[in-house]
């Protein structure tokens, strides 16, 4: 069994969660192993070295699981991307439309720098409208978004197609 395999056999599927008609993937299963969390890592960390990202940012909250993780297996430093009002000190922001709504996410002010190379990372790709605002922070922050990296990829819900039109690479380590 590939560690891709291994992984999705893993993942639970969770119905009606978080309103009636969204099944859920839970990875939290995934994290019951170390050894298997670190493999995952090691593997995720392989398939984006070739685009030597300067940061990993992590998008609130299951990217702060792997994340720190892959940049540590990187040697890169990883920062948060949170909801609003979640974050200490000046901030830069951007709100963005969801499926059911509007939200903002939002960065320290300090954590980028002009120029950096930004590897976004979450774990599931969905409709990847949380994705592009990430993107649209950090462009707003002068930092460059070089591509994208999910543990999983909800394919029929087309968030890869929406995201890869902007130019960044888009990496997903299973797809369902």
């Amino acid at each position: 069994m590939t560690l891709q395999e291994h992984v999705f056999s893993l993942l639970k599927d969770i119905p009606d969660f978080p309103k009636p008609g969204i099944v859920f993937k839970d990875i939290m299963p995934l994290f019951r192993d170390p050894i298997l969390t670190k493999e995952i890592a090691k593997a995720l960390a392989k398939q984006v070295e070739h685009l030597r990202p300067d940061i990993i940012a992590g998008i609130e909250s299951r990217g702060f699981l792997l994340g720190p993780l892959i940049a540590q297996e990187l040697d890169i430093p990883f920062i948060c991307v949170r909801k609003k009002g979640k974050l200490p000190g000046r901030t830069i922001s951007v709100s963005y439309e969801l499926e059911y709504g509007n939200a903002e996410i939002e960065i320290q002010e300090h954590a980028v720098k002009t120029g950096d190379r930004i590897l976004i990372h979450d774990d599931v790709l969905a409709t990847g409208g949380t994705a592009e605002a990430s993107k649209l922070l950090f462009e707003k922050a002068s930092a460059n978004v070089i591509g994208y990296l999910f543990l999983l990829e909800i394919k029929f819900l087309g968030g890869a197609k929406k995201i890869h039109c902007t130019g960044q690479s888009v990496h997903t380590f299973v797809t369902v």
